[in-house]
């Protein structure tokens, strides 16, 4: 389908067209078209834009993963189907590495989504021959490789299921997810949530991540600053600042207006 620019919400359908060519492709789920909607619905309140809390986040993100010994990215079939140069670009700057973890899990898709990353430029792909798994987690999403996910000081989980949010920060990872819902469990779990959409976060933290490669000071300046508790309490303070300019703003009516009911006073 051919999306002219100039439509008031191109960016928007545009990820749509990714996802479904993904899911022809055999790298989205159905279910990952669904949570993709989801997504897309908070969006909304956040005004299609990146919040200044968000950019907080992202920027404490960047220093975390700069920091770490051994970061990894994770990847599912949406991540691969949105932002598979975005992904890559990103682990080259922070030189972390790349893991391929899927909930809906088969060896043709996991191949699938590997085969698109190195398209994209990625040289090592995790996730094939998985080694280890994650304590306390019953699903297929516990398969990791030693090497990757499982031996990371810091991991990037965008688009992510919170059981295994959860499953890494109790293995005492630092944890950084990429959730437009700010109420999500993964959002609620993560080190440090950013409550972004996707495309716009990934090139967001790339771009602090080289700003702050030559500032060490700054670098730890950041880590030690960052409050989760506080950086949420501002986002929630800033939805709740557009859902109140939304109920506040002018209404569009359909059709005639209704001319106003009077009201009779005692004396009419």
């Amino acid at each position: 389908m051919k999306i002219p620019k100039s439509h008031p919400r191109y960016t928007s359908l545009m990820l749509r067209e990714k996802l479904v060519k993904g899911w022809r492709e055999g790298i989205v789920v159905p279910e990952g078209l669904i949570a993709h909607g989801r997504g897309e619905a908070f969006d909304y309140v956040l005004g299609e834009t990146t919040s200044a809390p968000a950019l907080v986040a992202e920027r404490a993100a960047a220093a975390f993963l700069l920091r770490a010994r051994r970061p990894v990215i994770s990847v599912n079939g949406n991540v691969a189907a949105l932002a598979p140069r975005q992904v890559v670009r990103f682990a080259k700057t922070v030189s972390a590495g790349i893991e391929v973890n899927l909930f809906h899990r088969t060896e043709t898709r996991m191949r699938r989504i590997v085969r698109t990353l190195r398209a994209a430029g990625a040289t090592h792909v995790l996730g094939l021959h998985p080694n280890a798994r994650i304590p306390r987690l019953e699903s297929r999403r516990a398969l990791s490789s030693r090497e990757g996910i499982f031996g990371a000081d810091v991991v990037v989980v965008p688009l992510e299921d919170g059981d295994r949010t959860e499953a890494l920060v109790r293995m005492g990872k630092t944890v950084i997810s990429v959730d437009l819902n700010p109420l999500s469990r993964t959002s609620q779990r993560a080190t440090i949530p950013v409550v972004d959409e996707l495309t716009r976060a990934l090139p967001n933290m790339e771009r602090f991540a080289r700003d702050l490669r030559s500032d060490p000071d700054e670098i730890g300046r950041l880590m030690k600053s960052y409050r989760k508790s506080e950086n949420m309490k501002a986002l929630f303070a800033f939805l709740d600042w557009r859902l109140r300019g939304l109920r506040e703003g002018p209404k569009v009516v359909r059709g005639t207006p209704r001319r106003p009911r009077r009201i009779r006073s005692p004396g009419d």
